[in-house]
């Protein structure tokens, strides 16, 4: 990594108040811009978060933002409404009053006399999303995002359902996460001693656990169309650059962006990174010169200079040499690789049947804690991130393998599962998985996908299954680019249980697969495609610079007296009970150089028997606290916990805060909701 601390601008930095339409609201940002940009404008970057600027994302601003204002932009950090040290009370997640705050804030720069009237957006996760949403609502000023870890589709690749199921490990943890997040006080320092707690309060009061609007919504309907781009992509009209990595759940959007918006509008980067900025150096590498390749896409678009970036591929991918199974890898072996088009010419599907015309039927009933290997679904760079080898998970399966493979088989894109199958139940899941099984039989996750047999027919209805009669059911798995090399099997894993990543219906059933009348279907790209510089003048390799950044924010990291695995699963034998105990990690206590004491600690917790779909539980405790000195002193303590009997799901949350020792708001939520689809 490099550190640059000379730029060609002089760089100032400022916190400002930027008034909502509402006329009573403001928000809280921070502005780095150029100190000559009064009397030479700049376009404006917006980075808009619920997770404090102040605290939370400070050492990851630090890296960015001063980066882009020495470079010739204004680039802003605002919390959202009821976040941060914003005013006014959280609402859901983009909800139309977050996104409509989103349009004033840039309308607001826009207005800005150091502001040349153009502004872009950009943003990881949570900000990638709303920059998205609030592209799609076409604010005149906004003419560039770039948009990292983020999803066009809020109903199936979001942390709330995938394939129409719940998704019982994120679903329940992020929810739990969020209530704990929003319930962070604003900092005095920004809002003044006088007015913080009164702030607090108001927050607190108004909170309402995500969780009990998520689960009210188990099918596709208004509530998640609402923000999905995917509903209208010819809303966008700003230049979008998509940018995601293999090892995030959002790599998909990377590959439905680039194929729906104009090619003169979008391009797709999707390395081998897990659910962090590409530049940062967190595994799996290798990283790349992000900050310097979104510089190109702002010249290009926002001060409309020709930096060659729409002349690169539509989209560039990392394709991963194969590897054997690892929670972690510091740096994945691999090459990149450029398609002017996608769906692109130079990949073709293979069709490879799941047995032969006489295969006899198979029976899928897997133990109810099959998925336990399943891996982090948010990967983050830890230690124990990824899914380990897959013998297990695989013996919990029924396994169709290839024979050998006589050469090296490349994919690019989503495979497809086809399967003709009957249920015992009417409600059901069923899960595939494709692994690399090498000679020594390790076998190492390449991708996988699920589907609630209930949405087979449409994310927005559901229909129950005929026990007795066959139908053809067909899904996509995540999207990978991978290398099975000669000699080595390919793998399709089929289960009808994944927990935790998949809440299990309420009846313990089975499926019935014939594999004859099945397939695994690989998107194969030539090798031979790859273009290379010859004395006819075709592209060269694909390079990005290496790694730089502003300096560093001097952050003190703290880490706890007695540390906890990150991933520790335990078996009750004479229960017959499974335990999945998950410390989250994102980032721990830490002092920042004004003096804030920032604490933080989790523990997600998963149990499941064997045997029985209805044991499951999920639970996410979170505890935080914010202490400068002796003056200020602050605590957050949240418990979330989801169960569910046969036709109900059973959400308990509690909340209990306190200043200086003593208690502010003290809340506890009882909810209940049937079990329509879910």
């Amino acid at each position: 990594m490099k550190y640059r601390e000379h730029f060609d601008r002089q760089v100032a930095c400022e916190d400002v108040w930027i008034p909502t339409r509402d006329g009573r609201t403001h928000l809280h940002a921070r502005i780095w811009r150029p100190t000559d940009a009064e009397t030479d404008p700049v376009p404006a970057l917006l980075e808009y978060l619920p997770y404090r600027k102040t605290d939370w994302t400070a050492p990851r601003d630090a890296q960015r933002h001063p980066w882009y204002a020495g470079h010739g932009y204004a680039s802003v950090r605002v919390d959202i409404r009821g976040h941060g040290d914003s005013e006014g009370t959280p609402g859901d997640e983009y909800d139309a009053q977050e996104l409509a705050d989103g349009v004033d804030v840039v309308n607001w720069l826009a207005e800005q006399p150091w502001c040349t009237g153009k502004v872009g957006m950009f943003g990881i996760s949570w900000g990638g999303f709303n920059s998205l949403q609030i592209a799609a609502l076409a604010p005149e000023p906004l003419k560039a995002i770039v948009t990292v870890c983020s999803t066009d589709d809020r109903y199936d690749n979001d942390v709330h359902y995938t394939g129409g199921a719940v998704l019982g490990i994120d679903m329940l943890a992020w929810a739990g996460t969020m209530l704990a997040f929003a319930a962070r006080p604003p900092d005095p320092t920004s809002v003044g001693e006088d007015r913080w707690l009164p702030m607090w309060r108001e927050r607190l009061e108004a909170l309402d656990p995500f969780l009990h609007t998520w689960l009210a919504h188990q099918q596709r309907d208004d509530y998640w169309r609402h923000g999905s781009v995917c509903e209208d992509y010819t809303a966008i009209d700003a230049a979008v650059l998509a940018v995601g990595g293999w090892n995030d759940p959002y790599r998909d959007t990377v590959l439905r962006l680039v194929e729906h918006l104009p090619d003169d509008r979008v391009r797709g980067i999707v390395g081998p990174w897990s659910h962090q900025y590409p530049d940062r150096g967190l595994p799996p590498g290798p990283a790349i010169g992000f900050l310097q390749e979104t510089l190109r896409w702002w010249d290009q678009h926002l001060k409309g200079e020709d930096t060659g970036v729409m002349r690169e591929p539509k989209l560039r991918a990392w394709l991963n040499d194969p590897v054997p199974p690892a929670t972690s890898y510091d740096v994945m072996p691999g090459r990149w690789v450029g398609d002017d088009n996608w769906p692109s010419p130079s990949v073709s599907w293979d069709e490879r049947p799941l047995g032969e015309t006489a295969a006899a039927p198979v029976l899928v009933r897997s133990p109810q804690h099959t998925g336990l290997d399943a891996g982090r679904f948010f990967p983050f760079g830890n230690a124990s991130d990824l899914p380990p080898d897959q013998r297990e998970e695989d013996g919990r399966s029924v396994c169709f393998d290839s024979a050998p493979l006589d050469g090296r088989v490349e994919i690019l894109g989503r495979p497809r599962v086809r399967l003709r199958l009957d249920s015992a139940a009417p409600r059901a899941h069923v899960v595939a998985r494709v692994c690399d099984v090498a000679p020594d039989g390790s076998s190492t996750l390449v991708t996988r996908g699920v589907l609630n047999l209930l949405s087979r027919h449409g994310r927005d209805r559901a229909v129950e299954w005929t026990p007795g009669t066959y139908e053809t059911v067909e899904f996509e798995l995540n999207g990978i680019g991978y290398a099975f090399p000669p000699g080595h099997r390919i793998r399709v894993a089929v289960s009808d249980t994944y927990w935790p990543w998949v809440w299990p219906h309420g009846e313990r059933g089975r499926l019935t697969v014939l594999p004859a009348d099945s397939a695994l279907l690989l998107p194969v790209r030539d090798p031979a495609s790859d273009e290379h510089e010859d004395e006819h003048g075709g592209r060269g390799p694909i390079r990005f610079e290496e790694p730089e950044q502003a300096p560093p924010l001097p952050v003190t990291y703290e880490r706890p007296a007695e540390a906890t695995p990150e991933r520790l699963v335990t078996y009750d034998v004479a229960k017959g009970e499974w335990t999945l105990e998950v410390d989250p990690n994102y980032g721990g206590s830490r002092v920042y150089p004004d003096g804030l004491r920032y604490e933080e600690s989790a523990r997600e917790t998963y149990r499941i028997r064997a045997d029985d779909p209805l044991s499951a539980v999920a639970v996410s405790e979170w505890t935080i606290r914010l202490r400068r000195g002796d003056d200020w002193d602050a605590e957050i303590m949240t418990r979330t916990e989801l169960r569910a009997t046969a036709t109900e799901f059973i959400m308990d949350s509690r909340m209990e805060t306190r200043a200086d020792g003593e208690t502010v708001v003290k809340r506890a939520w009882h909810r209940t909701t049937p079990r329509t689809s879910a």
